[in-house]
Parts: structure tokens; sequence; C-alpha cells
């Protein structure tokens, strides 16, 4: 059914009304409800039963089972590593290795740059491994949610051997004169978010400084407080002590088993599919299903790991099954009205809106990878997701640049829709990579989303320039370097400002 608000301004109001209401009420269920109720309303012309209908078809449609099958066997896979003692052993053996919080930190950085499989994998992996040392040494649950989403969607979409590659290619058309998989390789250095992004959380941790709302947060953190006033139902998990009993492999062969079973089955069906080579494999992989397959695997392997032992006992082991799912139903419900605004914005032509305004005419210009990047950030910033972004734009973009002459052009217009959508998505609180750090970190979600947002400006405004001097000079190096000075000076000048205060 197509409305009269199709393709219209009024397209974006569920998303605005939805995120207005999470921040102002810091409330994001009803506030995720109501965004969708709206937009119901609208696509059924304001007729009671219709946009019930409307509501209904469009929730059951927009849902990703694939996702909350994986998210819910993670959770799984947490507790029965939490009751085993293995976090809890990894924790004590972390606090003997690692001795200072910047050395945390950083650890936890480097957890998330090692996982660039996929990214819903990195958040609650890194999460549930972190935890207990970042605790250790009093970061903020929020400090830890930004560094595991700084690290998720920004190393994913720098890295070939990724779902998040596999997903480019696919919304690269045919006809574009290169290859998906050669045209994602060619955006990796002009991706200026991702890179800008990793480089600040290195710069942020071995500087030692924080500012605006995680300052406070952090020195929450130090007089005892890791929620900041917000210990939500996320943290009943760390209630459970555990095996005493439990050691470091109950935690580390789990997680291995995670990475090498998620990587071969990506692998396996890419072949399935005709790959020839590992690369087109991941090009071509089931990334959702490899996950699942992955997390099942992981949990039998758990099960000959732990019962033999008598870490746990069966009847422990069963129950950690639906307290895992338990454990994953915040991010569950927040995961599905977040998919079903999405259709929401799907069945109003949010898409049709964006791409009116974008026009067929900007490509001579200069300045159209900055304009694309603002665009691309407006627009998963109002659907929270990436991978939505990317398939409404990157056609868009691809068809612009129709001829050989301006390929360079495409490829830097390219990798400012890449760049926007991952920022887009880390401002916005219905973005589902959003949902699954709060997740993984066991962090208020709202608390996430406020410090987060205040980190990732900076990085925008300065991607704003970097754009416009790749769309004059088309050179990667100079913009790549002209943008990592700019963020530098800008980082110190925040640095002294935080100081002072």
């Amino acid at each position: 059914m197509e409305t009269m608000f199709f393709g219209t301004i009024w397209s974006i109001l569920p998303p605005i009304i939805a995120i207005v209401l999470a921040l102002i009420t810091k409330e994001v269920y009803s506030s995720l409800f109501i965004g969708v109720a709206v937009g119901a309303l609208m696509v059924g012309g304001f007729d009671l039963w219709a946009s019930f209908n409307a509501f209904f078809d469009i929730m059951k449609e927009s849902m990703n089972l694939n996702i909350l099958i994986f998210d819910i066997l993670l959770g799984m896979i947490i507790v029965l590593m939490t009751k085993s003692g293995g976090s809890a052993a990894y924790g004590k053996w972390a606090g003997e290795k690692i001795k200072s919080k910047k050395a945390s930190l950083l650890a936890t950085m480097g957890l998330g740059v090692l996982i660039f499989v996929d990214d819903y994998f990195n958040c609650l992996t890194v999460g549930s491994v972190m935890r207990p040392v970042t605790d250790r040494h009093k970061v903020s649950r929020s400090k830890l949610a930004y560094i595991i989403d700084a690290t998720a969607a920004p190393i994913c979409i720098i890295a070939p051997i990724s779902s998040w590659a596999a997903a480019v290619n696919s919304y690269v058309p045919e006809d574009a004169g290169i290859t998906g998989f050669q045209m994602f390789l060619r955006t990796i250095p002009y991706n200026l978010y991702a890179l800008l992004t990793i480089f600040m959380v290195f710069y942020i941790i071995i500087r030692g400084f924080d500012f605006g709302l995680m300052k406070k947060h952090e020195m929450n953190a130090e007089n005892g407080d890791l929620f900041s006033g917000a210990k939500d139902e996320f943290d009943k998990v760390e209630q459970e002590k555990g095996n005493k009993n439990g050691k470091v492999m109950d935690l580390v062969l789990p997680v291995a088993m995670l990475i090498v079973s998620a990587v071969g089955a990506m692998i396996y069906t890419g072949y399935l599919d005709g790959a020839t080579d590992i690369i087109t494999a991941f090009s071509s992989c089931d990334a959702e299903t490899s996950l699942i397959f992955s997390t099942f695997v992981t949990i039998l392997f758990t099960g000959i790991l732990y019962l033999p032992r008598k870490v746990i006992t069966f009847k422990g082991f069963m129950e950690s099954l639906p307290e895992g799912f338990k454990l994953m139903v915040p991010a569950v419900i927040i995961l599905i009205f977040a998919w079903s605004l999405k259709g929401v914005g799907d069945a109003l032509g949010i898409a049709v809106f964006v791409e009116g305004i974008v026009g067929a005419n900007a490509s001579a210009s200069v300045v159209i990878p900055a304009v694309m990047f603002a665009v691309a950030i407006f627009l998963a910033f109002s659907t929270g997701t990436s991978w939505g972004t990317f398939a409404i734009l990157v056609p868009i973009v691809v068809a612009m640049f129709g001829s050989a002459a301006n390929m360079e052009m495409m490829i830097i217009s390219v990798s400012a829709v890449l760049a926007g959508a991952v920022c887009g998505d880390h401002i916005s609180p219905i973005s589902d990579t959003t949902v699954m750090s709060s997740a993984g970190a066991q962090c208020n979600h709202i608390n996430h989303v406020s410090t987060q947002m205040q980190y990732a400006l900076p990085v925008a405004a300065v991607c704003i320039v970097g754009y416009l001097i790749a769309g004059i000079v088309q050179n990667w190096l100079v913009a790549l370097g002209a943008s990592l000075v700019i963020m530098v000076v800008m980082l110190e000048v925040i640095r002294s400002k935080a100081m002072k205060k």
C-alpha cells in the first residue's frame, strides 16, 4: 500500500520521533514503539485497522530471525562461561598480567581489532571477555561500550575478510565498471571515519584523557559507580560468581572455538556458493548462517569441555541456556523495534526522499564526497542501519559516475557513503550495532549513546574537511594525511580544555 507520505519529507518523521523521545526520556523501548506506531499510522492512512495490519506486517517482515538466534545462542555461551568460572579466572589472570587502566583499555581495543569477521560477534565477544578486566581497573561501562563500538563496525568496514565486505560487494551494480571486491579494497584508504575513529580510540587511551559526559562517567567509575547510576537488567549475570575452580581455558577455548568455527563456516559457505579461493569465499559467504553454526558448535563444545570435569553440573548447564536467553531479551526487544522502524521507513519511502535530495547531476562537483558523507550520516542515524544505508546510496553514487574517467571520484564518494553510514550508525540510539555494544558491555543503552555521540561528532567534523580535500586532490594519501593532522590538533585542543576543567 503506497501512502500519501511516500517519498516526502514526512517519511523521516517516525525515526526522528523515536530518536528525540529516546534522548529526552532516557527510555528506549517506549520511544521505539511510539516511532513505529506513528509510522504505521502514516502507512495505514490513519485508519486504525489498516494501521494495525501495517504495524504487524512490517514488524514480521523486518525481523532478521538469524541475527536473533545468533544473539540468543551467544547469550547462552556468555552465561555458560560465567557459571563455569572461566570469566572469573580470566579476569584474575588478566588482572595479574594487566597492571594498569591504560593497559586494560589497550587490551580491549586490541581484541576488538582482532575480531574483524563480524560486528555483532565483535561487540558481544569483546564485552564478555574484557568486562572483568576493565571492571577491576575502574573503567566505566560507558567507556567500555565506546571502545567496543569504535572497534567493531570501523574495523569490519575496512577488513576485506568480513561480513561487511560481503554486504558492500553485493550492493555494487554489475555495470559499475569495477567488481564489488575491487571497489571495496580501493575504498579502504578513503574511509576516513573508520580510520580516524580507530586512531582516536588509540590516541585517547595513550594520552589518558576524556571529555564531555564520558569524563563524568569515568570520574563516577573511579568512585566505584561503573554504571553512572544506571545499573540495569544486564548486570544480573554479574551476580553469578561461578565455579571457583574454573580455569582460564574455560573462557579462552570456547572463544577460540567460536572464532575458528565462524571463520571456517564462512569459508565453507563461500565455496558452496561457487567461490574458487578464500578471498572470494569470504565475499560470497552466508555470514548469518555461519555465525549461528559457530555458536551452536561452541555450546556443544562447552558441554564437552565442562561436564566431564564437573566444572558445571548437567542441571546447571541446562539452566544456563534459558538464562542466556533472558540475558539477551533487552537487546532482542530493541533490535525488533529498530528493525520495525527501518521497515516503516522503507514503506514511507525514505530512500526515494533521499534520492530526490541528492539528485543525479552532482557528479561534477568536488563537494559530492562531503555531501554524500553527510547524507549517509542522516540516513543511517534516522534508520539505525549501516547496511540499509549502503544498499540505498551505493547504487545512487555508482549511477552518478557512469564513465571510467570519473572512477576515482566514484571510489571517493562510495567511501564517503560507507564512512557516513558507520558514523550515523554510531550516533543513532536505534542502531543494532549500538545496541549490541551496550549489551556486550552490559551498559545502560542511553548512557552509551549519549557518551559515544560526543566522541563521534569531532571525528565527523574532521571527515567533512577530509572529504572536501579528497574531492579536490583525488589522492588518498593527501586526504588521509591532512585529516590525521587536523584530528591530532583538534584532540589536543579538546584535551587542553578538558585538563583545565
